[in-house]
């Protein structure tokens, strides 16, 4: 095309040429971290380019890939990826870390965490925005992540003082059995783009307060919330005098590999698809290593008859188009009673036709609905409306990509298709929601129920009999089960997580901790004799 113009004329031609090439030379030198609208990425500590690799130094000499905002589609730095040799070098200095570290009285190791803490709270905002920049959630829910870390850090601190064993009863006279909870070692812990900074928060600051090192492999597509977090929280060591008792190594598929495969690494902590995570979950146990899987979720929010509507419109608008629908607790079927079905659907529909005048870039303050993460997701967008369309959904609203730079599409309703429906049965991370309806209570738990995911659920009820059921033998089989609250998102005080295909890990609150650690069964004898447990006489 260029000889093309300038064959046309040379002042043409000329003029074509020089603009190309300052075109690219900007392309080329101007990335978002360069722009002082962007101001927080250095405050950060990040350029435009990046070392991926901490082990005690900050270093990088793999694939240099460019982090992109998905709202815009620019690109925001680079970062020099990690090799497996250099996760090699980490998961040394993490070993070698760990026993010092595990050495340490566990309440000093609390504090360590407590100075963590308070050190992401100087940089909640900033960091809160680097992961709606990164991500593409609003920055209510980037800041709110980080939030999340911090409110963890909290909790650990109080569990660094607490996690106990039991004193148990022993049959034989003078014996006392004790239970002793120990360190694993190093925790590799390897986390999902939609969640790139709580995660690792939920799995580090536990780990960290009961004894363990740890070693992260963050999501290739938010390397610089790694990178950042990861700064802030070696910083906090540094000051201390402490050995790198977290590293990190950005890397591609080998680095992952080389993790979920070697001894070193007593806990692989792994979130992501169920279909990687399938993968992971054998290879971990070939070795014999324990795993933790949060993996995806297909989750119900279920309106009876007798529910509070207007509650339940508020949640199941949050719960469908929260981080748009990218959360493995998001909204994707909603199962209505036949009485409240046609208005429910037509307000909710209102809901969503309202919400397209905030769709923005998620750091403008008036955005409510952001981008998906990549043009894969926005893909499978299309190719899952599609399929449903093909076996008969109706769409109620939304269905189109948006047409502004990013990855943007509209959020959607999808109805008449039938409750085990191919397509309803599969997850898709996306704005897209399938609504169903159900007879009655007993109808619509079984519909919750027979999906291959068991993360979230909830039911909206003001019977109490309802709930219990709901709550009970016969009620939800996934790990979270709410009632009249949304099934997306959870606080940090209760054990986090699902069964069936969500993998039946947990992390988080309540007694989430025994995981990252190992129990020993120890019996005293405190008598001059030696009696055998269960009566036994040998001799």
């Amino acid at each position: 095309m260029i000889s093309t113009v300038l064959r046309t004329g040379t002042i043409r031609g000329d003029q074509i040429v020089k603009g190309l090439r300052l075109n690219t030379l900007r392309m080329a030198s101007t990335y978002l971290v360069e722009n002082s609208k962007y101001s927080f990425l250095k405050d950060l500590g990040l350029g435009k380019v990046n070392s991926g690799v901490f082990n005690g130094e900050w270093t990088g000499t793999g694939e240099v890939v460019k982090s992109i905002d998905p709202a815009s589609g620019d690109v925001i730095a680079e970062v020099k990826t990690g090799t497996v040799a250099e996760l090699e070098k980490c998961l040394e200095v993490g070993t070698t870390a760990y026993h010092q570290w595990k050495n340490l009285p566990a309440p000093y190791r609390g504090e360590i965490v407590r100075q963590i803490g308070d050190e992401l709270r100087k940089y909640r905002e900033p960091l809160g925005k680097l992961v709606s920049l990164e991500m593409g959630k609003i920055m209510a829910e980037g800041v709110g992540e980080v939030q999340e870390f911090v409110d963890i850090c909290d909790y650990a601190v109080g569990l660094s003082r607490m996690f106990a064993g039991q004193i148990l009863p022993s049959e034989r006279a003078k014996h006392t059995i004790i239970e002793k909870w120990n360190p694993l070692g190093l925790i590799g812990v390897i986390s999902a783009f939609n969640f790139p900074c709580a995660v690792f928060g939920w799995n580090a600051a536990i780990a960290l307060a009961v004894g363990n090192s740890v070693l992260w492999k963050g999501a290739p597509s938010t390397p610089l919330v790694s990178i950042a977090t990861t700064k802030i929280v070696t910083d906090v060591l540094k000051r201390n005098n402490l050995p790198p008792v977290v590293t990190l190594c950005q890397g591609g598929t080998d680095v992952g590999k080389k993790m979920v495969a070697d001894e070193r690494v007593k806990l692989l902590s792994f979130t992501g698809s169920t279909a990687v995570g399938r993968e992971v979950g054998v290879e971990v146990q070939r070795r014999f290593g324990k795993f933790l899987l949060e993996l995806g979720g297909n989750n119900a929010l279920i309106i009876n008859n007798d529910a509070p509507t207007d509650m339940a419109l508020d949640a199941a608008f949050f719960g469908c188009i929260g981080t748009a629908g990218q959360r493995c607790t998001s909204t994707r079927r909603l199962i209505i009673h036949e009485k409240l079905y046609d208005e429910f659907v037509t307000k909710l529909v209102k809901r969503y036709n309202n919400l397209l005048k905030r769709v923005g870039h998620p750091l403008e303050e008036s955005t409510l609905y952001g981008p998906l993460h990549n043009q894969q997701a926005v893909d499978n967008y299309k190719n899952t409306l599609a399929e449903a369309v093909k076996l008969g959904g109706k769409v109620e609203c939304g269905g189109k990509v948006i047409d502004r730079p990013g990855f943007f599409v509209e959020p959607t309703i999808v109805t008449n298709l039938a409750h085990d429906s191919p397509v309803v049965h599969k997850e898709t991370f996306a704005p897209i929601v399938y609504i169903l309806k159900a007879k009655n209570l007993n109808e619509a738990i079984e519909w919750n129920n027979e999906v291959d995911h068991g993360l979230s659920s909830s039911l909206f009820t003001s019977n109490i009999g309802s709930a219990f059921q709901w709550i009970g033998e016969g009620g939800s089989d996934c790990g979270i089960v709410n009632i009249n609250t949304s099934p997306s998102g959870a606080e940090i005080g209760g054990a986090f997580g699902g069964e069936k295909h969500t993998g039946g890990g947990r992390e988080s609150g309540s007694d989430a901790w025994k995981q990252y650690v190992r129990r020993s069964t120890i019996t005293v004898n405190h008598s001059p004799d030696l009696p055998l447990a269960q009566g036994l006489v040998f001799e």
